[in-house]
C-alpha cells in the first residue's frame, strides 16, 4: 500500500537530508548535491510511505520519475531471457530512477519495496516547475543525477543498477 504524507511537516526533508548525507557509497548523491539545496527542492517532492512488497519501478514502464529513499530498503531486480537477476538491496539515501529521466527510456530494471519505507518522489512535471522557477537548483541537481548515473555505469557490478 502507498500512501501519502499530509499535514504540517509533509514537506519536512530533513530525514532524507540526513539520509543522504549518511550515505557514504561512492555514487551516493551526497557526494554531489549539497545539503542546503533541499530547501528549495523540498517543495518539488511528494512524500509517499510504502510497504514491503509495494513495486515502485516496473521494467519497461515508461515513466520518468526520480525517487529519493529517506528510510527502509528498495530491491533491484532485471528480468532476462534467463530469469529473474536480483542485482541490488539499496538502502537510505539513495536515489532510483535517474536513468530513464535522463533518457526517456522504458525501465531497465524493476524496483520494489524491500522493507518498508519511507521515499520522496519528483515527478517531470515537477521537476520542469523547479526548472523554470529556481534554474540554478535544477542545474545542480541535474549534474549531482549524471554524477550517480555516471558512478553508476562506471562500477562494473552495479550497471544495471540504473533505473
Amino acid at each position: 500500500m502507498t500512501t501519502s504524507t499530509s499535514g504540517q511537516n509533509a514537506r519536512d526533508v530533513s530525514g532524507l537530508v540526513a539520509a543522504i548525507a549518511r550515505n557514504t557509497e561512492d555514487g551516493g548523491l551526497g557526494k554531489f548535491l549539497e545539503s542546503f539545496r533541499w530547501s528549495v527542492l523540498d517543495h518539488y517532492v511528494k512524500p509517499l510511505e510504502m510497504q514491503r512488497g509495494h513495486l515502485l519501478i516496473a521494467q519497461g514502464e515508461h515513466n520518468r520519475t526520480l525517487y529519493f529513499l529517506e528510510s527502509g530498503d528498495l530491491k533491484v531486480d532485471v528480468k532476462t531471457p534467463a530469469g529473474l537477476v536480483h542485482l541490488a538491496i539499496l538502502g537510505p539515501g539513495t536515489v532510483v530512477g535517474e536513468g530513464s529521466f535522463f533518457s526517456n527510456l522504458p525501465r531497465n530494471a524493476s524496483v520494489a519495496v524491500y522493507s518498508d519505507c519511507k521515499v520522496w518522489e519528483m515527478s517531470m512535471p515537477q521537476f520542469a516547475a523547479l526548472s523554470r522557477e529556481h534554474p540554478g537548483v535544477a542545474l545542480a541537481l541535474t549534474q549531482s543525477l549524471g554524477a550517480v548515473l555516471a558512478s553508476r555505469m562506471l562500477d562494473v557490478s552495479k550497471r544495471l543498477v540504473v533505473t
